[in-house]
């Protein structure tokens, strides 16, 4: 539903944040582009290219790009939070002490758990803002491919089909293709919980497995993924569409997954410190990581390759070992 009088901000700078303003602005949309960092937002300003996050794509003279958050949302028909999802809490107590807009549509675009209460992205929203009209989207969506046009997928959900539709007309361009779906907790769940076996498949890559051991931990993790999802409400078909086998393929082969990455360099010997310290993206697995792990334990459901992880990042277990082990684990029909 392409009007010049629909105004957007998207809350938070990174890749996807930016790539989404991008998005919004080619179709036509009056966007701004809010970041926390008042010295890098100037940076963007001038230099009208994301070096950080997003280096090669310039960011049309258009957006307007601002450190003041009560500009940025101000009579804004759609906010997009970009933020992640450890920091998302600390971002919309700021939002709540300003004026901001009750009847907007709001939208998140976070993958994660919070690790304090192990709650989804939209769930901590609602805790704070109330009785928003609120959606979620997620799935496949490299940021880098997104910019340059590339075909891509995505599904926004939301409980609310009217709003779930409205914003498909939002963001759909022939390069960018959504899909709608009621299932919020699914959709959530799906594309937060890909992020622990995309860590498990760069640590296999790291340690020079094949692509035998790959495909096992894809099939694998995507059942452990579906049992938890389950359990905490979600429906299983959910997972075997984009925001789950969908995301998960992607990030766990593409050669921009953060986390993939933190699997890979874990892999080869460095400790997560060191990555850590190297490391100017966020990558939503570790935290994720240890939310899932105490996810399985209070929904009491089997997560092997989740549990591995776990103890690869947060107890200092040897890669060599989490593969003995689940190698060795008790057999069981599929």
């Amino acid at each position: 539903m392409k009007t010049p009088k629909f105004n957007i901000a998207v809350l938070g700078d990174g890749g996807w944040g930016t790539t989404l303003a991008i998005l919004l602005q080619r179709r036509g949309f009056s966007v701004a582009l809010w970041g926390a960092f008042p010295d890098y937002v100037a940076y963007l300003g001038k230099k009208r290219v994301n070096t950080r996050f997003l280096p090669d794509v310039n960011i049309p003279k258009e957006i307007e790009i601002t450190p003041n958050l009560e500009d940025a949302i101000r009579n804004k028909d759609l906010i997009i939070f970009a933020i992640p999802s450890q920091y998302m809490r600390k971002v919309l107590k700021k939002f709540k002490k300003i004026n901001y807009p009750h009847k907007s549509m709001y939208l998140s675009v976070a993958k994660g758990i919070e690790m304090a209460s192990l709650k989804r992205m939209s769930e901590v929203i609602h805790e704070e803002l109330g009785n928003i009209k609120l959606a979620v989207l997620s799935g496949p969506t490299i940021a880098h491919e997104v910019a340059q046009a590339l075909p891509t997928t995505a599904v926004i959900a939301s409980y609310d089909k009217g709003l779930r539709k409205y914003l498909q007309n939002i963001f759909m361009t022939q390069s960018f293709r959504i899909y709608t779906n009621e299932d919020v907790i699914g959709v959530e769940l799906g594309g937060s919980l890909k992020n622990i076996v995309a860590i498990a498949c760069g640590i296999s890559d790291g340690l020079g497995f094949g692509t035998n051991a790959k495909a096992a931990l894809l099939s694998r993790g995507l059942a452990e993924i579906s049992r938890l999802g389950q359990a905490m409400g979600a429906k299983v078909k959910t997972f075997s569409g984009i925001s789950g086998l969908g995301d998960l393929v992607t990030t766990c082969i593409s050669p921009y997954s953060r986390n993939r990455f933190v699997g890979e360099r874990i892999g080869k010997g460095k400790s997560l410190s060191q990555i850590k310290s190297h490391m100017r993206m966020v990558a939503e697995g570790i935290p994720t990581t240890k939310s899932a792990y105490e996810l399985s334990l209070k929904y009491h459901v089997e997560m092997p390759i989740t549990k591995e992880v776990y103890y690869v990042l947060y107890k200092n277990k040897s890669p060599l070992k989490t593969v003995e082990d689940l190698m060795a684990r008790e057999k069981k029909e599929e």
